[in-house]
Order: C-alpha cells, then structure tokens, then sequence
C-alpha cells in the first residue's frame, strides 16, 4: 500500500478547490460592487486555489506511478508493465483524470493570467477573476459528484491494471493531448475578459487589447493541438488520411473557426471603434463552443472513435451552457446601448468589409459543421431513425468554402482601410493575378506529365443531382487550389516588398528593412506570415488529389507496382517486450529499377488488450511526396502478408505549412522591446508584501514543477474504439466507393466504413456485396439496397431525399442567407458612414494604448507611404 492514502487526500485536495474558488468568487464580487480592499484578497485566493489542484494532479500521478489500484480510474488506465512515461500519460487516458487535468490547465492559465494582471486593467480584474473561479467551481463540482478521479473500488483491489488503450501509447499522444486542451482551456480567459467588461460596462476597445495576447495564445495551441492530431492520425491509426471530419475532431474545430473569426474581426474595433457587439458575441461563442465540443465527446450521445461512452456526465454540461447562454445573452442585451458603434464602414471596397465577409464565411463554415455533426441527433428526434454524414459530404461543401476563405487571405491585404479606389485596387491585384493565372496554366500543362490525372476526370459518385454537381466542381478544385495558393504567396510577398521598400528609401538593406519593417509591426506582418503557413497547408492538401494507391497480397520475393515505385516483399519478423508483441514486414522499395531504401510496417500486439492490435504504418517521406505503407495482415505460416500503398504528394507541406503558421503566431503575440522594459519597471516600483511574494513564488515552483514532469491531457479515447479498425484489400474504383460509404452496422466499432472495419460481421458484409457485384449489381443499387435493409445510419452520405435533404440545403441556406445580410448590412453602413465624420479615433485610456503590441501609428505610416508612392507612380 502506498504511503500516502491517496483516495482520501484526493478528495480532500478537490474539496478545498471548491472551497477556495468559492471564497475567491466572493471576494471578486465583493471588489467589483465598489470595495477594491477585497482585490488583494482576491489576487491571493486565486493563487490558494491554483495551489490546491496541483496537489490533487499530484496525488492522482503518485497513485499511477505507486500503482495504487484501489483507485478505479487508475486500476482502468494502467497496468504493472507499463514505463512510467506512459504511466504519466495515463493521468489523461480516461474522462476522469482529463477532467482533473483540463481543472490543472485552467488554474495555470489562472495563474498566468493574475501575475500578468498585477496593475493592468485594475478596473475589470474582479470581473476577470469572478468568471475564472466561476468555471473551475463548475469543473470541480463536476469531478466530486460524477467523475471523481478518486473513486475507489468497492470490493478488493485488483492485483494489476487493464492498462491504457494501445492507440494512446504513442509519443504524439505526449504532445497532441496537451496542445489541445491548452488551447481549449485558452478560450477561459478572453472569455473572462469580456464577461467583466460587460458586467463594468468598459466595452471600449480596452477589453480587446487585454484579451488579444490571451486569445493568440489559446487560439495558436488549438491549431498547433489540431496539427498534431493530423500528425497522430497520419502515422498511427493506420487508414491513410490525416482528417476524416470526426465529430471529435469537429468538436476542436468549431471553436477554432469562431475564435478565428474573432482575430480578424477584432482589429477592426481596435482601429476604428466598430463592431462592438459582434466581437463580445463571437468571444462569447467561441468559449461557448469549447464547451459544447467537451459536451459532444464526453456524453456519448454522437457515435465517434475518439468519444467516451454515454454517462451522466453530459447533463452538467448542458445546465453549465444553459447557464453561459442566459448569463451571456441578458449581459449582452443590458449593455445594448453601450455597444453601439460610433463609426461605420465607409465602402464596400474596404478591408473592414473584407473582414465582414472573411467573418461570415467562416461563422457559415461553423454552422454547417455543427449541424452535419449533429445530424444523427437531429434525424433521430425528427423522424426516429438516426443518420450518417460521412466525410465525403463534408468534402463536398467544404472545399469551396475553403477555397473562398483563403482567396480573402489574399485579396484583404490589398484592400485600404476605409475605401479603395478602383485604380489601386487593380494596380495592387495585377501582379498577384498574373502569377495566379500562370500557376494554373503550368498546373494543366505540364500536371498530367507529372502524374497528375487530367482535370476533366472523375466519377459518377453520387444519383443525386446536387451531389454531381459538387463533384463536378470538386474536380477542378486542385487547379483552383494551386492558382488561389500561387495568388496570396504572390499578394503578401508584394505586402512584404512594398513595406520594406519603403525603409529602404532611408537607406537601410533589403534584409535590415525587412527585419526591422516585421519588428516594428509584428501584428500585422506575423499575421502574414500565418497567412503564409495557411497558404503551404492548402498546397499540402491539394495533393490528396493526385494519390495512387495499391493492394496486394504477396509472398516473400513477391513484388507489386504504386505509380512509378516498385516494392519488393522481402521477409517477416517478430519481436517483443513487456508489454507488447511486434510483428514487422521488411519491403523493399524501388524506382526506376534501382533500390532506394526499405519501409517496415508492423502490428503491435499488447498483453493487456489483445483483442486491440494497432497498425504501425511505415511512411518514407520528401517534400515531393510520402509513400505510406500498410500492413493488413501476416499469416505466419506462410508468411503470406496483405498489404496496402499510398503515395500521397505534397504532404510534407501539410507540416511544414504548420510549422510556419505557428512561426507567424509567435511573431504576432511577441511583446516589444520597450513594452518589456516598461513592464519591469512597474515591477521595480511596485511594493509588495514579502509573504505575497512568498506564497506566489511557491506556487509558482509547484507549477513549473508538475509542468515539467507532466505532459498529458486532451480528448481521451474509448476503450474498444479500435478493435476493429484496421487495413482492408480493395480491388478497384468500385469497391473503394461502395465499401467507403457503407457503414458496419455491428454495434461494437462505431459505425466504421467497412474499406477500414476489421470485424467479422464487416467481412461477412463485404463478401456479400462482391458476390452481388459480380452478378451484375451496380454501386448505385447496392447502396439502396443496404440502406433499405440497415437503415440511413449505415450510410456516409445522406441521400437527396425527404427529410435528408435538408442537410444538403443547409449550406445553400447559409450561402444566401450571409450574401443578403452582408450586403444589406454593407450598404447600410455604407450610407451612414458617408455621412459621419471621416477621421475614426478610437476610444481608450492610457492603459489600453500601452498595451498596444500591433503599432497602429507605423502601420499608419507606412500605408501613407505606400499610398503616396502609388500616387507618385
């Protein structure tokens, strides 16, 4: 038995959580209704707070590394044979532990937040620190009365662990987890910022500049979370594909394109006063959608890989959002009148326009992703029989939607503020346009010589006539894609040049101005270079367009051909440790003749979930191209082997793409020089108490201490979530249509397509269909057929009919619906602005304008410069 009784102590950490945080809710309150003496005492709870959930996420990670397994989250989530770095990552592998680590991230961020405070915006702080205690009591109330991570067994603790999920025990599982919480946990924060702001009614720009660097920090950890999960899906589940519109991955996307939206949408107010309301509703709505993706994947209530079993736990989550939307929407309406914008937008030829529509666009995209998710939900409270919306229908309305969004990223840097004039506007496009039009050119020309199928090929997917016509546009999605890509590298490489052109009139060098030009206005050129890593990403996925993919079954010596490369079958292996037994296939591969390496995929097999074994792909990548090699099965005595080959190009610019995106963010929130020196001697003036100090400091080391020691949290995955996925033999076009769209309907693997689905019933299933196929079945038929007998769950793609279609006009109805009010509200805009004061100040106090890390005054100065050179030319 481990020293210390975990369980009790455990839960006495939790109570004192709740305790604290109710104590420093008080003291906030009491602060914000005119008693500033109860700030200290607020400041000082926060930190007694933080204090008391690291020793509950202590306690919780010495009962794994003990093996305590009394506790039942940690006899569920680990075993004996475990290494401890795992037996770390369990602490997040099950709903329990996350909950408990997602509390640990908030008070970090809790912490953060109350040091960085200090004597900033000393007006909403009570506000700030009343929202923040107000969450985590939600989150503690949650762990003590429905998933407490210290619940103990009621009968005799078992002698050894079930043990993590194999698909978790994968050093991507270290990092994605935790970007990802980070990022949602992020949203806490600019959310408290603006609940203060309005219960105080400071609704100025001030809560925008005090919000802005939390909000880059939160918004850049969900992207990089939402890479790496790419990244983990790429090389770990073994399907082939790094995105599969998830309702788990969904779940993290939605409150990444709201709170995108809100980046955007913010520099406007920042600037020139306006859209007030709009940025409180979509900080509102991006915090609000963090929570209601926690509610999707711990509820169970929406079949997934990822999601955790149906439970309790989802009705807290409902009366916490209802609680968000009363306490949002009345805070909101009350301060109506202080939300009014002084200034309107002048043109619809402006940049501010250009962010209305960028906005728009991406609310539009936010929408038809929660209500394809939810659909199965909706389908079945309609009409009583639950639906499928798989990712082809996704792909279909989302790529032009995409597309559309990243021709804005080019074209609003080219845009004025205010009004363009129509001779800029073009003089500013022609260069970009040219290139555009020459990459397409190029893209049609010479694609096909490089192995890219011809434009006009594809097929008939669909017996809908809305389902052609978007795969009809979807085939010349790939010479958009290249030509809007080539368009905003070329538009903010002229941004960039222009800029520094402009310094280098002082006499400065290309590359001292250019430097000195992203330094001066690290806002707005970071911003670029996020462009940029937007841009690399698109081209990354534009190669899905040209995969070649092959299967076979060999025997050793045995080889096969995908597109321009050979692979030999050499031999099998098998290897084992403690925990797992591996089993590897060594090919090798050849180009043009010639040997260019070896790839050996393997399948893991752990002693603790047999029935689990995970696909371990081998992938030989270049920034041409990946070859991505599958190992399906392996008899071992014939040592007969199936595998399954996909060169997917341009992948590597997927990662690369990241890389820079966050590169650009990092830019973007860096402090200035000056605001730094500013900021330490306010610290040199500041007297504090030497006990504040103390107790400040400490917390501060029993942070810095579980941070460096821990690295887990993130969305945790059922489970039996992967006893069934695995590689399955397709041969042909057809049966990679028909088997993608049709669903297992076994009840055990969450509805997985059966090209992927390894269960016995999915084999029956499948060797059904091929019989009917060779009898002369069409697809169409047989997708009929297997929905009239499984129902409309067993199928990807909702049909064109009755109820089903409308979910297909769903983004018809948005697409019209934005294009009315845009231009509605455009033009009304326009009218009232025409006639108010042409020079826009913004409001603000000496504070706000201190924080102002963008340099509006240079990026004035610099669009002054460049609009005279425009006029000298």
């Amino acid at each position: 038995m481990p020293a210390i009784d975990v369980p009790i102590f455990g839960n006495i950490a939790l109570c004192l959580v709740l305790v604290s945080a109710a104590y420093t809710f008080a003291m906030a309150l009491g602060a914000a209704r005119g008693r500033p003496q109860l700030l200290l005492a607020a400041r000082r709870g926060t930190y007694a707070t933080v204090a008391f959930i690291v020793v509950a996420v202590c306690l919780l990670a010495y009962a794994f590394q003990t093996h305590d397994f009394r506790i039942r989250y940690v006899a569920r989530y680990s075993d004996r044979s475990m290494p401890w770095w795992y037996l770390i990552t369990s602490l997040w592998g099950g709903q329990d532990g996350s909950l408990l680590w997602w509390t640990f991230l908030l008070g970090g961020y809790t912490f953060a937040v109350t040091r960085w405070l200090r004597d900033r915006y000393v007006e909403l702080q009570p506000g700030i620190y009343a929202t923040l205690m107000g969450i985590i009591g939600f989150f503690i109330t949650l762990q003590l009365f429905s998933a407490n991570p210290f619940a103990t067994t009621l009968s005799t603790a078992p002698a050894d662990g079930e043990g993590l999920n194999p698909l978790l025990q994968n050093y991507w599982m270290v990092i994605h987890p935790p970007m990802l919480y980070l990022g949602f946990v992020g949203w806490s924060v600019p959310f408290a910022f603006v609940v203060s702001a309005l219960i105080t009614g400071r609704l100025n720009e001030e809560w925008i500049r005090g919000a802005h660097l939390w909000a880059m920090v939160a918004w850049t950890f969900l992207s990089i979370g939402l890479l790496l999960g790419c990244l983990w899906s790429y090389e770990e589940l073994g399907w082939g594909g790094y995105w599969a519109w998830d309702p788990v991955e969904n779940a993290s996307f939605m409150p990444w394109l709201i709170g995108t939206a809100y980046l955007h949408s913010a520099i406007v107010q920042e600037r020139y006063g306006m859209l007030k309301v709009w940025n409180v509703f979509l900080m509102c709505l991006t915090y609000f959608m963090t929570i209601f993706g926690t509610f999707l994947t711990r509820s169970g209530m929406i079949a997934s890989v990822h999601a955790f079993a149906r439970s309790s736990i989802g009705n807290y989550f409902v009366a916490f959002m209802v609680v968000l939307v009363v306490v949002c929407g009345g805070l909101i309406f009350y301060r109506l009148p202080r939300l009014r914008a002084k200034h309107k937008i002048h043109s619809l030829l402006s940049r501010e326009f250009m962010f209305l529509l960028n906005n728009w666009i991406l609310l539009g995209m936010m929408i038809f992703v929660l209500v394809a998710t939810t659909w199965p939900l909706i389908s079945e409270f309609f009409r009583g029989e639950e639906a499928t919306v798989g990712p082809g229908f996704y792909n279909n309305w989302m790529v032009p939607f995409g597309l559309i969004l990243l021709l804005l990223t080019g074209v609003g840097p080219l845009v004025a503020w205010r009004k363009a004039t129509g001779k800029n506007l073009r003089k500013a496009m022609a260069v970009p346009a040219a290139v555009a039009a020459i990459v397409m050119v190029l893209h049609v020309s010479v694609g096909e010589s490089l192995g890219f199928p011809p434009i006009l090929e594809r097929e008939e997917l669909y017996n809908t006539t809305v389902g052609n016509i978007l795969e009809t546009l979807r085939t010349f999605s790939a010479l958009f894609s290249s030509g809007i890509c080539a368009f905003v590298v070329a538009a903010i490489s002229q941004e960039f040049w222009r800029g520094a052109k402009v310094r280098m009139k002082k006499g400065e060098s290309f590359f001292t101005a250019l430097v000195r030009l992203t330094s001066r206005a690290r806002r707005r050129y970071g911003g670029y270079i996020v462009h940029i890593g937007v841009v690399l990403m698109y081209f990354g996925f534009t190669g899905a367009a040209y995969d070649h993919e092959n299967e076979a079954a060999l025997h050793p010596g045995a080889s096969f051909d995908v597109g321009e490369y050979s692979f030999r079958y050499e031999r099998p292996s098998m290897r084992s440790d403690p925990n797992k037994r591996m089993v590897f296939t060594e090919l090798t591969v050849l180009e043009d003749g010639e040997e260019i390496g070896t790839v050996t995929p393997a399948k893991f097999v752990y002693r603790t979930h047999p029935e689990m074994p995970t696909t371990e792909v081998a992938i030989r990548s270049n920034p041409v191209e990946d070859l991505y090699v599958i190992m399906s099965t392996v008899d071992p005595r014939s040592r007969r082997a199936t595998f399954r080959v996909i060169v997917r190009p341009l992948v590597a610019w997927i990662w690369i793409g990241g890389i820079v995106l966050v590169l650009g963010s990092l830019i973007a929130m860096w402090p200035k020089a000056r605001n730094i020196l500013s900021a330490a001697r306010r610290r040199d003036r500041r007297k504090k108490k030497e006990s504040d100090k103390r107790a400040s400091a400490a917390v501060a080391m029993l942070l810095a201490l579980v941070a460096s020691l821990f690295a887990p949290v993130g969305t945790a995955f059922a489970q039996s979530s992967s006893a069934h996925a695995g590689s399955v033999v397709l041969n042909g076009s057809e049966e990679r249509h028909l088997f993608g769209r049709t669903l297992c309907m076994c009840g055990d693997c969450e509805r997985l397509a059966l090209d992927s689905c390894g269960c016995s019933w999915a084999v029956d299933r499948r060797a059904e269909l091929r019989l009917q196929m060779e009898n002369g079945a069409t697809v169409e038929e047989l997708l009929a057929n297997y929905r009239a007998e499984y129902g409309a769950a067993a199928i990807s793609i909702p049909s064109d009919e009755g109820f089903d279609r409308a979910l297909w006009a769903v983004p018809v109805a948005l697409f019209c619906i934005a294009a009315f009010f845009v231009v509605r509200t455009g033009k009304r805009w326009q009218e009232s602005g025409a006639e108010g004061d042409e020079s826009a100040v913004v409001e603000g106090g000496d504070e706000a304008s201190a924080e102002e890390e963008g340099g509006d005054d240079y990026n004035d100065a610099i669009d002054e410069a460049l609009a005279r050179m425009e006029d000298d030319e």
